[in-house]
């Protein structure tokens, strides 16, 4: 169930960062509501259980949580550093998705 919850998310959060382009004034509500479904489902996967490899790739998943969640704050203040934090932020998710396989 939290895997689709996540995919939801994302998509949300797609769709803001997609609009926002567009300038629709709906889109920061869009990736408002993706970036604390994607920080809700990091902060929900278990990690008991894990190796310390584990465990230090799930903190680096909260760490790009709060940095989407800073990328909304941004883009709901209409400033252009939210696509600085999204950035980092990807790259971190990225970099955890290969390195967990």
């Amino acid at each position: 169930m939290r895997n689709y919850f996540f995919i939801l998310a994302g998509s949300l959060l797609l769709i803001g960062a997609i609009t926002y382009l567009t300038r629709w004034y709906y889109a920061p509500y869009f990736y408002a509501f993706g970036a604390a479904g994607v920080a809700l489902s990091f902060m929900t996967s278990p990690y008991q259980g894990l190796d310390l490899r584990g465990r230090r790739l799930h903190r680096i998943n909260i760490i790009a949580s709060v940095l989407i969640i800073v990328s909304s704050y941004f883009m709901f203040r209409d400033h252009t550093g939210w696509v600085v934090f999204l950035l980092i932020a990807a790259l971190l998710i990225l970099y955890t998705s290969f390195i967990r396989r």
